[in-house]
């Protein structure tokens, strides 16, 4: 019986956070060692140039995410751990799939509306203006990130699930016109695992600049917990622990008895400074493994890099003949074959 295919991967614009841990990473290193699956991990850096156009910030985080995953324990002889950029034959399948997809698909993008709306509330008569071919077709290439490996399902954070919808709508197109070649993917979403909020209460995102990374030192680890906003109820008044960005955070990585006795604690009065430190100190003692782990390959570029290129190494062995057959399957093949 073939192994069911997952796969996920991260946009190489910036420094791992919790939120792309709760989201999609560690379902992916979940995933990773299970020897019944056949998980494919890829670090975006093609989907970076829509939105960075820092060379160095792209380079820099391409070595943060790969010693992320491997320091969280990715299982690499398991699954496939490749670089986006190592793969043409994804590129070459986003065309193709251009060429079957729909404007109006890409319309309803929500990137792109948002992009279209932030505009038209600014006045400008331009309803596109910034907005880039690269970010308009954003979800096409993420389709052939998912389609080229025939996925079965993409672990993805709620605000994800669209683009898997319209790669199943782009597979189906391509399907109806040229035969059974695409698998339609299914969105896996954790259910006990909200979008986490930022420093600010908004939703942790590098756009907002209020994320708080991964494995930061210890001090400033604690330091980034310590400026999380709260209310201005004193220690000692009932708390709701809902839409409290401390008590998210915490319920994405603790237990659901240690989530049940931190709830009574809000109701009985938890002071906001006593919670930032049990917060810290819970994370911390979570994270500090990993984190040395992850400290020690950002000094041994030269290991990564040998693990993304046996990944790649893979992953083509995938893409290959795939990309071989859908060339065929549209027509373009030898004058010689029929």
């Amino acid at each position: 019986m073939s192994k069911q295919r997952v796969l996920t991967g991260i946009t190489t614009t910036g420094t791992p956070h919790l939120g792309n841990y709760v989201g999609a990473i560690r379902l992916a290193i979940e995933a990773s060692h299970a020897h019944d699956m056949l998980p494919f991990y890829f670090m975006a850096d093609y989907h970076a140039l829509i939105k960075c156009e820092d060379p160095e910030r792209v380079r820099q985080s391409s070595l943060e995410i790969a010693a992320t995953w491997l320091a969280l324990g990715l299982d690499t002889d398991n699954a496939v751990f490749y670089r986006q950029s190592d793969i043409p034959e994804i590129m070459e399948l986003t065309w193709i799939l251009t060429c079957v997809t729909a404007k109006g698909l890409m319309n309803r993008a929500h990137a792109y509306k948002a992009a279209v709306a932030a505009n038209e509330e600014s006045g400008e008569k331009d309803l596109d203006k910034g907005v880039t071919m690269g970010l308009f077709n954003y979800p096409i290439l993420m389709a052939a990130d998912i389609l080229m490996f025939n996925a079965d399902k993409v672990p993805v954070g709620k605000d994800q699930v669209q683009h898997l919808e319209m790669a199943r709508d782009i597979a189906g197109r391509f399907n109806h016109l040229f035969g059974e070649h695409f698998v339609l993917p299914e969105a896996v979403v954790d259910e006990h695992s909200a979008t986490l909020a930022g420093l600010d209460g908004r939703k942790m995102s590098k756009s907002y600049d209020n994320t708080i990374p991964l494995f930061l030192p210890e001090k400033k680890f604690r330091k980034l917990i310590m400026k999380i906003k709260t209310n201005s109820l004193e220690p000692g008044e009932s708390k709701d622990p809902n839409g409290c960005t401390l008590f998210g955070i915490y319920q994405a990585f603790a237990t659901r008895a240690e989530v049940a006795a931190m709830r009574e604690r809000y109701a009985n009065g938890i002071g906001w400074g006593e919670m930032k430190q049990e917060l810290f100190e819970y994370l911390n003692d979570a994270l500090k493994a990993p984190r040395e782990r992850y400290e020690a390959l950002l000094q041994a570029p030269d290991h990564i890099e040998d693990q993304l290129r046996k990944g790649a190494e893979k992953a083509r062995g995938y893409s290959v003949p795939f990309l071989k057959r859908i060339r065929e399957a549209v027509g373009i093949r030898s004058m010689a074959e029929r």
